[in-house]
């Protein structure tokens, strides 16, 4: 049957074409998520019925997670559609951790394989309806402006697909009128039934009671859902225009935070954190980090952790640095050779023979490695005494976080080179002595 002629259904065909074409080309990929539910189905033969009058790359991807004990037969099934429909298929399997609930972390999974396809676009089958649960849920657990913006229609990350919904205004009942009128087939989650997950809870037991008195509820709140995203977009735009004066890569200007007010500065600190695609913090937590980025004294240097990074406040900047592994000061490496030498996790020496000022090269002997224990000592102004390194790094401005990570060059066990510092004015060569120039790359 060509729906793209008079139908009762062209109203559904017609929404779908007028929400893809602009976005794709003769040469675009488009992916399609296919769990092997009626939505993804219907949204798979939307497509093929499109490729019927429009040239583009098509082809689908099941995600296996692995959860019920009837995810081999959806594989299979998956598998079987989109050979039936001339579609490549990928199936990709996942293992969940759990650790952040069965639903949340299948999610995550599912987003990072389809982050992996060589894909311009990924299409998925959300609808209206889901769009209203999600703000339903999204209420229910407090979330600020972008959390109850929804889902967007269409959304451009950097370095992957774009996502592509074309479902987004239609109602599910519209799916399934479609689905039946093709006689189309499909599979039926076992787990939707499961009360115990809050969407099938909201969908089942409190969204039935709501149609009976609000029945225009879907459309009601996919409507204000779109209203918070033109609202989510203001803000972005307002903080990008602070990120122009503020931040640099990953480093925040913590007196322009202090400049402006307060909802405006967590605003800014939410989009530092989005930039480095960082999980938000609650709003209690947001407004602490926010209280110790502005407020601690101008000595204090608060380090905050978040997830696997640390912010650290440091001559009012706040540096966002990916935590490593813990140091031991008791750690050091031996030298040899006076060529290379990589420190895994720490960073890499290098060397080159220079008739400039650097270590003689005939003292370069009985070199080791270690790291801060405290309590040393180097000189390295010949016109001033011997000075606490620690001292040293201050006047430097050595970041605090970097401290602790930085080598120490031994020769035997006097400490006789730190980089950034300097070398101990008696391991100097003196003016046409040869000698050896060291270069230190941190990984961080």
């Amino acid at each position: 049957m060509d729906v793209t002629k008079k139908s009762p259904l062209n109203k559904l065909y017609a929404d779908f074409h007028h929400a893809v074409i602009p976005h794709i080309t003769a040469d675009s990929r488009i992916c399609v998520g296919l769990s092997g539910g009626v939505d993804s189905v219907v949204l798979l033969h939307l497509f093929a019925q499109l490729r019927l009058s429009h040239t583009f790359h098509l082809s689908a991807i099941h995600v296996h997670h692995g959860i019920s004990q009837y995810a081999d037969e959806w594989s299979l099934f998956c598998q079987q559609l989109c050979a039936q429909l001339a579609i490549p298929c990928t199936t990709t399997r996942v293992t969940l951790d759990n650790k952040l609930g069965v639903e949340a972390e299948a999610r995550k999974q599912r987003y990072q394989q389809y982050q992996q396809q060589p894909a311009d676009f990924i299409a998925l089958a959300h609808h209206q309806d889901d769009q209203a649960e999600t703000l339903m849920l999204q209420l229910l657990r407090g979330a600020g402006v972008k959390g109850l913006s929804g889902m967007a229609k269409y959304r451009q990350l950097p370095n992957q697909p774009a996502y592509l919904r074309p479902l987004l205004d239609m109602p599910r009942s519209a799916i399934l009128a479609w689905a039946h009128a093709q006689q189309l087939q499909w599979i039926e989650d076992d787990s939707n039934s499961d009360t115990h997950y809050a969407r099938n809870f909201l969908r089942l037991d409190l969204l039935p009671q709501l149609n009976q008195r609000y029945p225009a509820w879907r459309t009601a709140l996919a409507r204000s859902a779109a209203n918070l995203a033109e609202a989510s977009e203001l803000l972005d735009e307002l903080a990008r225009m602070d990120a122009q004066q503020s931040i640099h890569e990953q480093r925040l200007d913590c007196h322009y935070l202090q400049r402006i007010n307060p909802s405006r500065a967590r605003n800014l600190l939410r989009y530092f954190f989005a930039l480095h695609n960082l999980q938000m913090p609650s709003q209690v937590r947001l407004a602490d980090m926010l209280a110790q980025l502005t407020r601690a004294p101008h000595d204090n240097h608060p380090a905050i952790p978040h997830g696997d990074y640390t912010l650290h406040r440091y001559l009012n900047q706040a540096y966002l640095i990916k935590r490593l592994p813990v140091s031991d000061p008791k750690q050091s490496w031996s030298w040899s050779d006076g060529d290379t030498l990589h420190i895994p996790f720490y960073g890499t020496f290098s060397t080159h023979i220079s008739d400039a000022t650097g270590i003689a090269l005939a003292k370069f002997t009985h070199i080791n490695i270690r790291l801060r224990q405290g309590g040393e000592m180097l000189r390295p102004d010949c016109k001033r005494p011997n000075r606490r390194l620690k001292d040293l790094l201050q006047q430097q401005q050595i970041p605090p976080w970097q401290r602790d990570r930085l080598p120490l060059v031994y020769s035997g066990d006097t400490l006789i080179h730190v980089p950034h510092i300097g070398t101990a004015c008696a391991w100097q060569a003196h003016a046409g002595e040869p000698s050896i120039a060291l270069d230190w790359q941190a990984e961080v």
